[in-house]
């Protein structure tokens, strides 16, 4: 209101100072002609037109202007702003506005009506804006953090998972290993039992010669198991470590053994009674 008065003012007194200067430059005579008198008012009026519409397109930028930088502002902050033309026009409004400068611009006491006294307006930048900037700012930093936070969530997601697949895949592995070896002991305890057996039953047919001549058919026939016994395993060693090196070494030493039973076989066969 105080920017808009002062330019009034300074309209009126461009006006004022129109007819002041055709006063002093054309009123020198005492009677002038009709024509004359014309022609002072035409050039006058033309004056006067150009300055009221310098200043009435003036006043309309100026207020483009301060429209702009309001609904700038209310852009960046997504407000919706509405306006009724028609208010422009209203007749009790507009002179409440004129009742509110005369009470604000004039050296009167005079009070403004109650409908004229308003709360005023927080500054643009205080109040509820900076307390609305500052909200913002908060909730734009959370929204950052939850963002890091959830891509570190991400990350740590993907990691476990890819060491939760390593892990299974490790276990399967140990799994299997474990089954083999589970086999290969299982093997390994039947050769032993045998081999036991083996040299225990050699051990006895060489201290108990003369036992093992009375029951040379007994004998025989442990041999055989045995011999079966062994043949068996074999078998089952020959399954399982066909490709490895134990089964080359068991396999010799079997042989060996084989070698053995027939050198006993034959000091055996001396004392078997002749048909």
């Amino acid at each position: 209101m105080r920017f808009a008065r002062f330019k009034r003012g300074l309209c009126l007194k461009t006006v004022d100072s129109c007819f002041q200067d055709l006063k002093d430059s054309r009123f020198v005579e005492e009677t002038f002609t009709v024509d004359e008198v014309t022609d002072m008012l035409d050039g006058l009026r033309t004056v006067v037109h150009s300055e009221v519409e310098s200043e009435l397109i003036n006043t309309t930028y100026t207020n483009v202007l301060l429209l702009r930088q309001l609904f700038s502002q209310a852009e960046k902050w997504y407000l919706k702003l509405q306006t009724d033309v028609s208010e422009l026009e209203n007749r009790e409004l507009l002179e409440q506005v004129a009742e509110f400068e005369k009470s604000e611009f004039t050296s009167s006491n005079k009070k403004p009506s109650a409908d004229l006294i308003k709360p005023k307006l927080a500054p643009l930048h205080e109040g509820g804006s900076e307390l609305l900037n500052k909200t913002v700012a908060c909730l734009q930093e959370e929204n950052e953090k939850l963002k890091t936070r959830l891509k570190t969530i991400e990350t740590q997601a993907t990691a476990a998972l890819d060491e939760k697949s390593k892990l299974e895949k490790s276990l399967k592995d140990l799994q299997m290993i474990q089954g083999d070896q589970k086999d290969i002991a299982e093997l390994e305890n039947k050769v032993a039992a045998l081999k036991c057996q083996f040299e225990k039953t050699l051990n006895d047919s060489t201290a108990n010669q003369k036992f093992l001549e009375d029951n040379l058919a007994t004998t025989k026939h442990d041999l055989l198991k045995v011999q079966n016994q062994l043949s068996t395993a074999e078998k089952e060693l020959e399954k399982k470590f066909q490709q490895t090196a134990a089964y080359r070494n068991m396999k010799e030493i079997l042989t060996k053994k084989n070698e053995q039973i027939k050198d006993l076989r034959k000091k055996l066969s001396k004392y078997e009674p002749e048909d």
